[in-house]
């Protein structure tokens, strides 16, 4: 019989991917080693290949597990019962938390996804493709004009322009987290800065 895969094999290959996305986010995909990958792990590379073949598989599976979790929050959130404006401020919430929890991936996401072969290439941006539309298709929603008007998708990305810029410029100290500023870029999309209203209690700022 063969080797049975350990208890934690599952653990270990997520705790691989985080690894890897810091590095390839740091460094580059083409500027990182499985060397490097295998010691930021903690890993022999004999061990690390046991989990990943290659470096290449490592970026398929941070750029489609990354990708994958956004299609998803997108599809529940739509499938919920809600009217257009709460489900863009529930969108938005849920977007910047995914964001905020893997930031690295998702740089890599944006950064590397050139890298990819043909064919793995196209799923993932099929994917970041449905996301958009999930998005878009609230927009038009909210605003039918807008959809008659083929300004839908646009303004769709528009919005993700703040959502990813949110995390070149926050300092993870600071007086505003990502939790306070999710409803802050959804009233300025929905409403404009007459819209924007402060959080009711920021939280306390925390010392180095």
């Amino acid at each position: 019989m063969g080797r049975g895969r350990a208890a934690n094999y599952e653990g270990q290959r997520e705790m691989i991917l985080a690894r890897a996305a810091e590095l390839f986010a740091r460094g580059g995909y083409p500027g990182t080693s499985m060397n490097q990958v295998a010691e930021a792990c903690g890993l022999s590379k004999a061990t690390l290949y046991h989990y990943y073949q290659d470096k290449y598989e490592l970026l398929v599976n941070i750029a489609d597990d990354h990708v994958s979790r956004l299609q998803g929050i997108v599809r529940e959130t739509l499938a919920e019962p809600l009217p257009p404006e709460a489900q863009m401020r529930e969108l938005v919430a849920r977007l910047v938390e995914e964001y905020a929890n893997a930031q690295h991936a998702h740089r890599v996401l944006t950064e590397d996804v050139k890298f990819l072969d043909t064919a793995d290439r196209e799923r993932v941006l099929d994917k970041e493709r449905e996301v958009v539309r999930g998005f878009a298709q609230v927009v038009g929603e909210l605003r039918p004009d807008l959809l008659q008007a083929a300004m839908t998708k646009p303004l769709t990305m528009l919005l993700f322009g703040m959502i990813n810029w949110l995390f070149t410029w926050m300092k993870p100290r600071g007086r505003l987290d990502y939790e306070a500023m999710a409803p802050l870029v959804a009233d300025l999309f929905l409403g404009g800065l007459g819209a924007v209203e402060a959080p009711a209690q920021l939280p306390r700022q925390r010392r180095a």
